[in-house]
């Protein structure tokens, strides 16, 4: 259900703005939110935002449907690069099933294990694997390929030139296996990463290689059921001999957009509050420091005294650092978390209590379920979370690429027919004599 009131915060995260530039508008008369008749809060009515193409995208989904689409057949997933398994849990609950899935870090791979031993995990380095016994077995190869820099000096920047890099081996694994589509997800600095050369390299071998590639997007999780204002790029690659026959269609947005509270509470999102579990502790005075900071506030919201202990050097720098000191609050979604909670820079205190977010914590604003456990040391599992693609992220994007799938089994099965059976038909149809069809 469509909510009827927003909160500046809400609006904020819907229309892609600041809580400053809405405060502007406010005050030039521009956007002038309203009280509750409720509760008195300063809120947005929808009649208010949406006239607006962000809000319009929203109140306009069609979630509903999208989320009952379903697979005509299990269709096999090839996951590279696959941490701790956000993308591959997400497609596992879009209907795919993983027949092979490879991880460097050994803590990603004992988590992968233990939460599903009957996945084929294969760890260790990419370059080792050999993936022909794949070939034409497999429907998509999916994977988020670290962004390495490519050297661009007297290169065309071809498959063979980007050898020595990651996404050399992703593109090697897609030559290996000839799947139907490829998937990959990168943060959303590549589209500028050295001055759009990196993308455009990429995007020349994906094309060398067979594959139209779909116009890249940046999706904000906060839109997909994500309590979390994450953003990651995701590219799609349809092989060529389907891509002219069939198109992708981006996944719709949720009606609303999930809070701290629809993380860590009983609701919409979880049937429970968040179990209890491990986690980071601040030192003494840091916490002391933070325990002054209100919901939603940052270093600013200090004293001036405090903020100069606790910022040193960077209170006389500029810019607003305001993952710093950072308390989350019950009403906003997360920022995007991190590999680890309590670092000064990208701080993430929870909304009420003085400490970082708890592993389950983490993991619940990465829409992990409370039944996927994480293996190895605290810092571990806080970076295998922090790393992760939010999983209804990767659940959304799935039944798009179901959707997709589901197309191209259609088109197998009725083949577009020949020039010849064309000819013939619409020659019975006119009731001509047929002289020759060659």
């Amino acid at each position: 259900m469509i909510p009827e009131y927003y909160s500046i915060a809400q609006v904020a995260d819907i229309l892609g703005l600041s809580k400053e530039t809405l405060r502007r508008w406010d005050n030039k008369g521009t956007l002038v939110p309203q009280r509750h008749p409720d509760n008195n809060y300063r809120v947005y009515h929808r009649s208010q935002i949406e006239h607006f193409e962000q809000a319009q995208v929203l109140f306009n989904s069609n979630w509903d449907k999208e989320i009952n689409v379903k697979p005509k057949r299990k269709y096999k997933l090839i996951e590279l690069f696959a941490g701790a398994g956000g993308l591959a849990l997400g497609m596992e609950k879009a209907g795919f099933k993983s027949v092979l899935l490879n991880e460097l870090d050994k803590h990603a791979c004992d988590t992968l294990r233990a939460n599903r031993p009957n996945w084929n995990v294969i760890p260790g380095d990419i370059s080792n694997v050999d993936f022909t016994p794949y070939k034409d077995q497999i429907d998509i190869l999916s994977g988020g390929f670290p962004c390495q820099a490519f050297s661009y000096a007297g290169k065309k920047l071809g498959f063979e030139d980007t050898r020595g890099t990651l996404f050399f081996e992703f593109a090697r694994a897609v030559k290996e296996t000839n799947p139907k589509v490829i998937v990959a997800e990168n943060v959303r600095g590549l589209l500028k990463h050295e001055d759009g050369k990196t993308l455009a390299a990429i995007t020349d071998v994906i094309d060398e290689i067979g594959y139209t590639l779909v116009d890249p997007r940046v999706l904000k999780a906060v839109f997909y059921q994500v309590p979390q204002k994450r953003e990651r790029l995701f590219l799609i690659g349809i092989r060529k001999d389907l891509a002219k026959q069939v198109e992708f269609k981006w996944p719709s947005p949720y009606s609303r957009i999930m809070t701290m509270r629809d993380a860590l509470k009983k609701g919409d999102l979880f049937e429970s509050d968040v179990p209890e579990s491990a986690g980071q502790t601040y030192p003494p005075r840091k916490a002391e420091i933070l325990a002054k900071v209100p919901p939603g506030g940052y270093w600013r919201d200090l004293s001036d005294d405090l903020q100069r202990e606790y910022m040193k050097k960077s209170y006389f720098l500029g810019g607003g650092k305001t993952g710093m000191a950072r308390r989350l609050s019950w009403d906003e979604p997360s920022l995007t978390l991190t590999c680890a909670p309590a670092q000064k820079q990208t701080e993430r205190c929870h909304p009420e209590e003085t400490r970082p977010l708890t592993v389950r914590e983490y993991a619940r604003v990465q829409t992990f379920p409370d039944d996927w456990l994480f293996s190895g040391p605290l810092t571990a599992q806080y970076k295998q979370i922090g790393n992760a693609v939010p999983v209804n992220l990767a659940y959304a994007v799935g039944r798009s690429l179901v959707r997709l799938l589901n197309n191209i089994e259609k088109i197998s099965k009725n083949p577009k027919p020949r020039a010849k059976t064309l000819k013939r038909k619409k020659a019975k149809k006119t009731g001509k004599k047929i002289k020759s069809l060659k």
